[in-house]
């Protein structure tokens, strides 16, 4: 079991309520055992509520939180997997393909990490090439074609910066992502379901309605490299979380974002069923809503939503 440092009190108290209940012969420990529970359950909210940004950031790169593939299968009716860019190859850390979901067809698209070495290897650690970003727009334009809703799930520490993918055209398959998607005549979905890193994030998360669940960051920068830049070290990685503003509620004040998913008390990872039942009830609630709007109406829209963002004073 992975604890992060500050869940370590509840763990603590939640181990001492199963001895007391392995132990309670005749219910002499019915009243402690119940003490307990109440004291554990408002401490946890009292903790869960109060989290800094970097412990938000924590929690996003919680090692047992659902990964895409995981949603997909939990909120689906089917899926179907879609591979490869036509062009150089498939990329594992960007998966997608055509699923349904409250009997709606929709291409779901999303950056997939691995849970051990092997799979994290396998995955690249959920940071794409830029044939992932061209596999990416290939679906999209797939549902545009089929007039199909696009769904996004961003969870990635950024689009991979290795020299290959340099090579390869990395900025300019991002680049060319976001030109496109401001273009889509269907709705376009994104939401954060972990780590949104830099153009490894907006290169598929150009909705018209963008989504946080609820521990989760977006930023154009990681606070260890934005400590690093500042301070050169990694030292003062909290200080950058709380500077870069990166928390799902920083960011709907900003308007950024359109709203936050709620999570389960303790997180994503404490209980994947309920964290992917309210995805989805996000999901069918956008989706009933943006389908009334026509190709225009769409376009229009997401291309306002993005140009209005910031701030700026003409001189």
């Amino acid at each position: 079991m992975n604890i992060l440092d500050f869940e370590k009190p509840i763990y603590d108290v939640e181990n001492k309520i199963e001895e007391l209940i392995s132990n309670n012969k005749n219910g002499i420990f019915d009243e402690a055992i119940k003490k307990l529970q109440i004291s554990r359950d408002e401490f946890r909210t009292r903790v869960f509520s109060e989290l800094t940004r970097w412990q938000r950031v924590q929690m996003a790169r919680h090692p047992d939180r659902p990964y895409t593939l995981d949603y997909i299968h939990k909120i689906c009716d089917r899926f179907m997997e879609l591979h490869g860019d036509r062009n150089f190859g498939d990329d594992k850390a960007m998966i997608g393909g055509v699923a349904t979901i409250n009997g709606i067809s929709v291409m779901i698209i999303g950056q997939q990490k691995g849970r051990d070495t092997k799979s994290r290897q396998y995955r690249n650690f959920g940071m794409a090439n830029p044939e992932g970003y061209r596999k990416a727009l290939r679906l999209m334009k797939m549902a545009e074609k089929f007039n199909m809703p696009i769904i996004t799930l961003v969870d990635t520490p950024g689009a991979f910066p290795g020299l290959e993918a340099e090579e390869r055209g990395q900025a300019e398959a991002i680049a060319k992502n976001l030109r496109e998607m401001a273009m889509l005549k269907v709705p376009l979905i994104t939401v954060i379901i972990g780590e949104g890193a830099s153009g490894g994030a907006i290169g598929i998360g150009m909705g018209n309605e963008v989504y946080m669940m609820e521990n989760t960051w977006y930023s154009v920068i990681s606070p260890e490299s934005c400590s690093s830049i500042l301070w050169k070290s990694w030292d003062q990685k909290e200080q950058a979380a709380s500077a870069l503003k990166l928390a799902p509620d920083d960011l709907v004040e900003l308007k950024v974002i359109d709203g936050v998913i709620k999570e389960p008390i303790g997180g994503a990872h404490r209980d994947h069923e309920e964290a992917a039942d309210l995805l989805k009830e996000q999901l069918v609630e956008s989706l009933n809503r943006l389908m009334k709007l026509s190709a225009d109406e769409l376009i229009e829209q997401r291309i306002e939503k993005y140009s209005s963002m910031g701030q700026f004073e003409v001189r």
